[in-house]
Formats: C-alpha cells, sequence, structure tokens
C-alpha cells in the first residue's frame, strides 16, 4: 500500500517560520526515493514526518493504510519499531555496547534478542563486520560504525527504510559500501527506501527523484 504524502505543510517557531508547503506524492512499496535539494531545502524535515519522528502542521501521511496522526502513541511506537528503519548521517550506536549488541537493539524491546540473533550475525558478516561483533563501536572506524548502523536498522526487517544522509560523514568508499547495502535492501529485501542525500550520484540510484526548493516539491522523476 505504500506511503501516501497528502498537502504536508510544516511552520516551527514563534514567529512561525514556514518550512514546507503543500507536498504530495505516493511512494509504491519496494520503490527507492532520494529526496535531494539544497542544505535548508526540508528535504529531512519531510523524512521525520514521513517517517512519524516528527508530526506535520498541515496534511496527512499514510503508511500501510494507517494514518500517522491518527495512531495512538503505543500504536504508532509499536509499529514503528515493527516496520520502520533508520539511518542517520551520525551512527548513534551506543558506546557501552558491543557491535552486535547494538545491532540487536531493536529486538530487546520485543523480547526477540535469541530468536534474530543468527540474523544478526548474519548481517554483520555480510558487511563485513563478522570479526568485529564483539568489539565496541570506539574500535571500529567511521565506516564499520556506520554499516553496524544499518544493520541495527534492518535487524526487524523492516517493510520501510528512512535513511537521512547515510554517507554524509564517510569517504567515498565507504560511502558506496553504505549505498550497496541499501541498494541490496531494496533490491533483494523488497525494502522500501526514502534516501535523504546532496550527492548527485547516490540519488541516480534511486527510482524516483522528489527535488525540494525552498519547502515545495521543485519536480520529481523516474528512472
Amino acid at each position: 500500500m505504500g506511503i501516501i504524502a497528502k498537502n504536508i505543510g510544516k511552520k516551527v517557531g514563534d514567529p512561525e517560520v514556514r518550512i514546507l508547503t503543500d507536498i504530495s506524492f505516493e511512494v509504491q512499496d519496494g520503490d527507492f526515493v532520494s529526496l535531494t535539494g539544497k542544505s535548508g531545502s526540508g528535504k529531512s524535515t519531510l523524512l521525520y514526518i514521513l517517517s512519524s519522528l516528527d508530526s506535520p502542521s498541515e496534511g496527512s501521511v499514510q503508511i500501510s493504510g494507517n494514518d500517522l496522526g491518527r495512531m495512538e502513541s503505543e500504536e504508532l511506537y509499536r509499529f514503528r519499531n515493527q516496520q520502520m528503519g533508520f539511518v542517520f548521517q551520525f551512527h548513534y550506536l551506543i558506546a557501552e555496547l558491543t557491535v552486535l549488541e547494538n545491532v540487536l537493539m531493536p529486538t530487546m524491546k520485543l523480547n526477540r534478542q535469541i530468536e534474530l540473533k543468527p540474523y544478526a550475525e548474519s548481517l554483520l558478516e555480510q558487511f563485513g563486520l563478522k570479526d568485529k561483533m564483539n568489539r565496541f563501536p570506539r574500535q571500529l572506524s567511521g565506516g564499520e560504525e556506520q554499516r553496524a548502523a544499518i544493520a541495527r536498522a534492518l535487524i526487524m526487517k523492516p517493510k520501510y527504510l528512512f535513511a537521512d544522509e547515510p554517507t554524509g560523514s564517510l569517504d567515498s568508499a565507504n560511502g558506496e559500501k553504505v549505498m550497496e547495502i541499501i541498494q541490496d535492501a531494496n533490491q533483494k529485501q523488497g525494502t522500501t527506501v526514502i534516501l535523504v542525500t546532496h550527492d548527485k550520484d547516490f540519488a541516480s540510484l534511486a527510482k524516483k527523484q522528489i527535488r525540494l526548493i525552498d519547502g515545495k516539491v521543485a519536480d520529481q522523476s523516474s528512472s
């Protein structure tokens, strides 16, 4: 059923400043969509609204037929944990936990860590981290930390993956590796991906590009 954004608007502050204006589009299940635009265009704000991490001032977001604005907080929390994965520019790994424990964090809320431990280990092996799963984040490189963060985002086999500048703090080689992993999730697992990026090459990997200018959709294109 995908994601349906209807007339999304966002205002913040006092006096109010408008960040987003009347944004509408649909994302089909299994799509790979990039949100692009200059710094300050509103793309990260839009991603947070689409992923339920922020609320719009106007309009609505539906995911898999659920109106996010009408869901009770506990219901939304459960839906987010089971159906969504998140990757940010900074990995936000917990320093006191091993890499494997970090990846298993989302499973602990549902008491599924024992069940999903083999899958966590297979993800880390797939991402080139098999020999580092018992190390702590401080013992990894920046690229390795981001790969561990993506494994954490995928551990619950989410239907939707939201990524906000996931390569922004990485060198080109690690950035390409991270994008390969995200592409694989889309192509092999059918995960719907919404990616915010300023990198034109990475944006071009998406099946659909939505470009924002000053908080409005400037154009949409499909590859």
